[in-house]
Formats: C-alpha cells, structure tokens, sequence
C-alpha cells in the first residue's frame, strides 16, 4: 500500500511537538478526536507507516513545526468510556465503539517552524486543505506533492 501524508493539528499549552519529542521512545497515541470525519481518517484511512506534520494551533504565530510516523494504525480511544476523562462518551460502548486514535513517533522538528502565513505565500500550496476558507479539521490529508514542498521549505 502506498505511503500516505497528513497533518494533525494540537494546542502547543495541551500537546506540542517538544512533548512528543520527550515522550518514552518518542512516541504517543493521538487522543481526544471528537470529529467524525477525522474519526473516519484515524479508524479507516490512516495505516502504519504514514507520515503526519505536527500543527500547532491556536497560538500567536500557527504552523507547521515538525514532522512524525505512524507506528500503530487506528484502534478504540479508551477514554469514550471513562467518565471522568473530558474525552468521555456515554454513547460509546465496547462494543460499538466511536472514537479512536492513532500512536505516532517524533522524527523531526523543524529548526524554524513553516508559519501558516508562510504556507500561504507557495502556489503549490494553493489546494492543501489546510489553506481553504474555514477548514477547521484537526486531522487532514496531505498530498505527496505538498509533502514534498513543505520538506524543502523547511530545510531552507
């Protein structure tokens, strides 16, 4: 199956890319997705090898800051069935479970972090979900093409 690319947006104050960078062997589960249609991408469409960018969001300056691998293809969130955590689900069942998540590991933080401002200014860019008018998804596809051109913006 061929490698597929994605973005996963986080709050730096609940999860940056530094706490994944010192997280045991690098490595977390990505929790707390309450969207269906980035549910579908962690359950369905989201495989074992899959290479995301780390968005950091609702910061002064959002953008890209680094990159990381799918280790672990998506699986039950257990936090739908707990009823203190704030990812609780009363709906959600064992059975019939709702929400999943993925576990990624660091590979890389870009020494100067791709500003959404800066994404905006590459016609390359121009189609990347993450640039049209109100998309909001925290877990979005990523092209190859666009893949390859953030990469190279961030070594320059």
């Amino acid at each position: 199956m061929k490698k597929q690319y994605w973005l996963l947006k986080t709050e730096p104050t609940s999860f940056s890319i530094h706490d994944l960078e010192k997280a045991p062997k690098k490595t977390t589960f990505w929790e707390g997705v309450r969207n269906y249609q980035a549910r579908n991408f962690l359950r369905d469409s989201i495989k074992k090898g899959d290479e995301v960018f780390i968005y950091h969001s609702n910061t002064d300056e959002p953008g890209i800051m680094g990159t990381a691998k799918v280790v672990k293809e998506g699986y039950p969130d257990d936090s739908q069935y707990n009823s203190k955590s704030k990812y609780y689900d009363s709906a959600a069942t064992s059975e019939k479970p709702r929400w999943y998540l993925i576990d990624i590991q660091h590979q890389n933080t870009f020494k100067n972090p791709l500003s959404l401002h800066a994404l905006r200014n590459f016609d390359e860019l121009s189609k990347m979900t993450l640039l049209q008018k109100g998309s909001r998804l925290s877990v979005q596809p990523v092209t190859e093409t666009e893949w390859k051109v953030i990469l190279k913006m961030a070594k320059s």
